[in-house]
């Protein structure tokens, strides 16, 4: 980058930082009019925006059919119209960020249109039920319309909540149905690997069966039809599976177009392929005189009982909040400590997958990943004034910021020394690096069709220090499928992490004496969840 471009980028975005964050301290930045074409015109737009690009739903069921498709693409067209009709240069910088993303969102559909295709590509597009809640704002990877969030419901169930799932289920066997008709794709890790997220979702509706109890009869049916249908589409997709011989990523053109203008990431694939491959060096280079420095002290063994894993949890969340208080890094909320605590979970006997082999060693270190649930903590206790701003944006271009920041705190929250009293906790902090560092790679390799989801897992596991990611465990190939799906994803853990330490570094320099991390960690909340 030359460097007109680097001081013309910086001068952005330290006007980005002082405009988009004044005022904050608990409240949050809200909008003023701006001149020309009002900013409540574009809030207007966006508010239309979000209703269209919502499959239409025809009896019952999102409507994702080739005419259907054809027919909001050539609609589309007239919602960029209007959008390149605004002119925002008169407004202030954070209406001008508000702009870019619904920029970015309209452009994110008219890269599924052109490029991905997930309706005709990607069997798991068709997955809509989940046991588990996802830690991100919105679930991660293209869905169809209709998600059951089987995790939101208590059991027994009520009869509204009853109502709520039997009206999800009642869309599974018309979509799938349909799914026959639409999947027209020929690549064969989409294909190969969604079929498997297939037959994971019949054994959800199989587990919710078995919940159900005294629910009602009709309800029960709801599950088994839902079930057949799904066992049913597992089956078809299997017959088709031999036929499958294309490739899957988007190559590294669209991939470009891809990060430029629907993530908002200021580098092209070559690029992110050189940075990966310096933070998978740094990391292993950092970890091997880690080792060397900690090399008389005893082995750091994992969690062995769920006794000790309940104790060792729940102790990690105590101390890391103690950590933030006393160094004052943020302001903490009251409802920040049970977030955390209520994502604990239960003990597993082994064998571990890789984020289990670091969770059983420091139960202190996941906790600050565990920034996700704080993100979504400020979404339900503290909505964003911004209706562009308050909910989950489109195509997980949030990534930058959730899984970056997350990613990032980790290290910065070693470098500012809570594992002072573990050393060898310092260690694990490495290994994570690495461990996202050698899965970047595998996603940057596998759109660029330069790998084989399976050979871009294996790359993974083999560039993750001391065996931890294993082919043998389920951890890896979901992780390289979600990649597969969403462009992008597997990168901005330390895509993000890197724009939001030059973030850090810029309004230190922007603010001299006046900086502190817990000034700047509530300009950052406040500013919500946007690319970083």
């Amino acid at each position: 980058m030359k460097f007109s471009s680097i001081v013309r980028r910086k001068a952005y975005l330290l006007g980005v930082i002082l405009l988009a964050t004044s005022g904050v301290g608990g409240s949050r930045p809200a909008p003023t009019a701006g001149k020309g074409v009002a900013y409540e015109d574009l809030v207007s737009l966006f508010a239309q925006w979000r209703a269209f690009q919502r499959p239409k739903i025809v009896e019952g069921v999102p409507d994702y059919r080739a005419m259907a498709m054809a027919a909001q693409q050539r609609e589309l067209a007239s919602y960029r119209q209007r959008l390149a009709a605004i002119d925002p240069s008169g407004w202030s910088i954070p209406q001008q960020v508000d702009y870019h993303i619904v920029r970015a969102e309209m452009n994110g559909l008219d890269f599924d249109h052109r490029v991905r295709k997930p309706w005709a590509n990607n069997p798991a597009f068709y997955v809509t039920v989940f046991s588990e809640e996802s830690d991100q704002p919105a679930r991660e990877g293209p869905f169809a319309e209709g998600a059951v969030e089987l995790w939101s419901f208590s059991f027994p169930l009520t009869m509204e909540d009853a109502g709520k799932i039997a009206a999800g289920l009642h869309a599974i066997p018309g979509l799938l149905a349909q799914a026959k008709t639409n999947l027209t794709g020929d690549g064969r890790d989409l294909w190969i690997f969604g079929a498997q997220s297939i037959r994971q979702q019949s054994a959800e509706l199989r587990e919710l069966g078995s919940k159900l109890g005294g629910a009602s009869a009709g309800l029960k049916a709801d599950v088994e039809r839902a079930r057949q249908a799904t066992d049913d589409f597992a089956a078809w997709l299997d017959s088709r599976a031999p036929s499958k011989r294309g490739q899957s990523g988007v190559g590294i053109e669209n991939y470009n177009w891809y990060l430029k203008n629907v993530q908002l990431v200021p580098y092209t694939w070559q690029e992110e392929v050189a940075l990966m491959e310096r933070e998978l060096a740094r990391s292993q280079a950092l970890l091997a005189m880690e080792e060397l420095r900690n090399v008389r002290l005893p082995p750091q063994l994992p969690i062995t009982s769920a006794a000790e894993y309940a104790e060792g949890m729940n102790a990690g969340v105590t101390q890391y909040m103690a950590f933030l208080r006393e160094h004052e890094i943020l302001t903490i909320r009251d409802w920040m400590d049970g977030a955390l605590r209520a994502r604990i979970g239960q003990f597993t006997p082994g064998p571990l997958e890789f984020f289990s082999e670091v969770d059983y060693r420091d139960p202190e270190i996941m906790r600050t990943h565990g920034y996700h649930w704080f993100d979504k903590g400020w979404m339900a206790h503290d909505p964003h004034p911004n209706p562009i701003r308050r909910g989950a944006l489109l195509y997980n271009i949030f990534n930058t910021r959730t899984e970056g920041h997350a990613t990032g705190w980790e290290e910065l929250m070693m470098q500012a020394g809570m594992f002072d009293a573990r050393p060898r906790s310092r260690e694990l902090v490495y290994i994570l690096v690495a461990e996202r560092a050698a899965r970047a790679l595998g996603e940057l390799k596998m759109q660029s069709n330069e790998l084989t989801l399976e050979e871009a897992s294996s790359f993974a596991c083999s560039h993750t220090p001391r065996g931890w990611l294993s082919m043998k465990g389920q951890l890896v190939r979901s992780e390289q499928h979600l990649y597969l799906q969403q462009p992008g994803y597997g990168t901005s853990y330390l895509i993000g992490k890197i724009e939001i330490e030059k973030l850090l570094d810029e309004r230190r320099q922007q603010l001299g004496d006046r900086f502190t991390m817990k000034r700047f960690m509530d300009e950052f909340n406040a500013a919500g969840l946007i690319p970083a």
